[in-house]
């Protein structure tokens, strides 16, 4: 195999595995958070592992397929040397996945936090509205027309001109 055409299977594998990560991502897609990122991780260290083949010429191929190869057909001995390149790649994968775990637990705290914050104002500000409207049934509505109307510049450009002339 020249130079170039190990370059092209390697071009190639990595389509095919970016495909297969894409159809991965569709599939886990309907699952809970907790279970679906993990999973994902899992998914994208099985298809982007590479692994030595021959140490001599520092050829590397994907891990999954030489583990494939070598315990269908009980060839080589190179699937234990994938097996802990998997364990490898993946212990730096779940512990990158765990820091950004850590890291988002606070920040989805306050958010929630801002949230609840939001509503409880939102229902303050709904019966505040609601003791005046029972107070003063005369007042006028807390809507007006022209403040609920959109600019005169979207109401032009939703009739497709620029301006607005009166009809004669």
């Amino acid at each position: 195999m020249t130079e170039n055409d190990y370059t092209l299977a390697w071009g190639l594998y990595a389509v095919a595995a970016l495909g297969c990560l894409m159809v991965g991502f569709k599939l886990t897609g309907w699952m809970w958070r907790w279970l679906r990122e993990p999973l994902r991780v899992v998914l994208a260290v099985l298809l982007l592992t590479p692994t030595i083949v021959d140490p001599v010429k520092d050829s590397f191929a994907p891990a999954i397929a030489i583990t494939a190869l070598d315990v269908a057909f009980k060839v080589g001995n190179n699937a234990w040397r994938a097996v802990s390149d998997f364990a490898m790649y993946g212990m730096g994968a779940f512990s990158l996945y765990f820091l950004f775990v850590l890291v988002r637990l606070p920040l989805e705290k306050r958010a929630r936090e801002r949230r609840a914050r939001a509503e409880a104002a939102a229902q303050r500000q709904a019966a505040e509205d609601d003791q005046l409207g029972a107070q003063a049934p005369l007042a006028a509505e807390r809507r007006d027309r022209y403040r609920d109307a959109p600019p005169p510049a979207a109401s032009a450009t939703l009739r497709g001109g620029g301006r607005v002339e009166p009809r004669l």
